[in-house]
C-alpha cells in the first residue's frame, strides 16, 4: 500500500483526502516514479469541482509528475530504476507513485519542483505556438502571460524571434520584463494600450487566462479570428476562434526543449508556493484564487 489523494465525489476542495491505495503497476511501455513532486494545475480542480463531468470516481487528481524511476515495463529502452524522469501521470500524480508513459530524463540540477512544473506547461506552449506559426518577426499577444503557460510560451516565442505584448497585474509587469515582453495591464482599454504598443498590428494571440479578452483580440487581428487560438474560453466557438486543448498522443517536443534551455540557463521556472501532500485541498484553493506567478507543486 502507498500515500494518494483520493475523492469520491466532485465538490470543493474538501473533499479531497490522503488515503491508503494500492501502489499502480505498469504496463508495457511504462515506468513508475516514486514521486518527489508533483504540481497543481487549474484543470486538476475544475474536474474535481464536476465542472467537466464525466470523471470516474474514486479518483486522484493530477498529471504533472517528476520523481525517481522504480519499475520498468517491457518495452522501455535506456531506463533503469533510479534514473530521474518527468512527464505526464496515468492515473493521478497527487500521490506516492505514478506511472508514467510520455516523459523525458530531468537535468540533473533542475530541482524537482521546477520539473513538475513543466509537463503541461511546456507541451502547450509548443503546441499552440506551433499553431499559431509564431516565429521570427511576428508580434505575439499573451493573455495572462505572467501565468505558467503564458511564462513559458513567453520565453519560446521570444527565443524564436517574436516580439511579445503580455498582459497581466501591474505587479507581474517587472517579471515580464525580465522574461523579454513588453506588459500592458488587461480590462477596459486593452484594445488602444496594445496599438500604441504595436502600431504595425498584432501578428497572432494566445490567449491563457479565458477573462473574455476574445473579442478585443480579433479586433486587435483587423476583424479576422486567424491566428488566434485560446486554451481557456469555452465559448471560442462563440466567436469562431481556435480552442486548443490537446488530448491524444502526448509530444514531448515541448519538454526536451525547455529542459534542454533550462540546463543552458535560459529558461526561468518561479515556484509560487510548495504543499506537503497531505495539504492537496489548501493547495487547489491556493490555485483557484488565480492571479499567482509560478506553479504551485506539492511534495510527497
Amino acid at each position: 500500500m502507498s500515500k494518494a489523494i483520493v475523492y469520491t465525489d466532485t465538490g470543493p476542495p474538501d473533499v479531497l483526502r490522503l488515503a491508503d491505495v494500492d501502489e499502480p503497476q505498469v504496463a508495457q511501455g511504462q515506468v513508475r516514479l516514486a514521486v518527489r513532486a508533483a504540481a497543481v494545475n487549474p484543470i486538476d480542480w475544475k474536474i474535481r469541482s464536476g465542472a467537466f463531468g464525466g470523471v470516474s470516481l474514486p479518483a486522484t487528481p493530477g498529471t504533472d509528475v517528476a520523481g525517481v524511476v522504480d519499475q520498468v515495463g517491457d518495452g522501455v529502452a535506456d531506463l533503469a530504476a533510479g534514473d530521474e524522469v518527468f512527464g505526464f501521470a496515468l492515473g493521478g500524480s497527487y500521490a506516492e507513485y505514478a506511472v508514467v508513459e510520455d516523459f523525458v530524463v530531468k537535468p540533473p540540477d533542475m530541482p524537482w519542483e521546477v520539473a513538475a512544473s513543466l509537463p503541461i506547461a511546456a507541451e502547450t506552449s509548443q503546441r499552440v505556438l506551433d499553431l499559431l506559426d509564431v516565429g521570427d518577426g511576428d508580434t505575439l499577444l499573451i493573455h495572462g502571460a505572467a501565468g505558467s503557460v503564458g511564462g513559458i510560451a513567453t520565453q519560446l516565442a521570444v527565443a524564436r524571434g517574436a516580439a511579445v505584448i503580455g498582459t497581466a497585474s501591474q505587479r507581474n509587469h517587472d517579471y515580464l520584463q525580465t522574461l523579454g515582453a513588453t506588459p500592458t495591464v488587461y480590462g477596459d482599454g486593452l484594445v488602444d494600450r496594445v496599438r500604441a504598443l504595436a502600431p504595425d498590428g498584432i501578428d497572432a494571440v494566445l490567449d491563457t487566462a479565458g477573462k473574455g479578452d476574445l473579442p478585443a483580440s480579433i479586433e486587435l487581428r483587423g476583424g479576422t479570428t486567424d491566428r488566434i487560438a485560446t486554451i481557456a474560453d469555452p465559448r471560442a466557438d462563440d466567436h469562431g476562434v481556435t480552442f486548443s486543448g490537446g488530448g491524444g498522443k502526448r509530444s514531448l517536443a515541448g519538454l526536451r526543449e525547455v529542459a534542454a534551455r533550462y540546463e543552458q540557463g535560459t529558461l526561468v521556472v518561479p515556484i509560487r508556493a510548495t504543499y506537503a501532500l497531505a495539504d492537496a485541498a489548501a493547495a487547489q484553493r491556493d490555485s483557484e484564487q488565480g492571479h499567482g506567478r509560478g506553479k504551485i507543486v506539492l511534495v510527497p
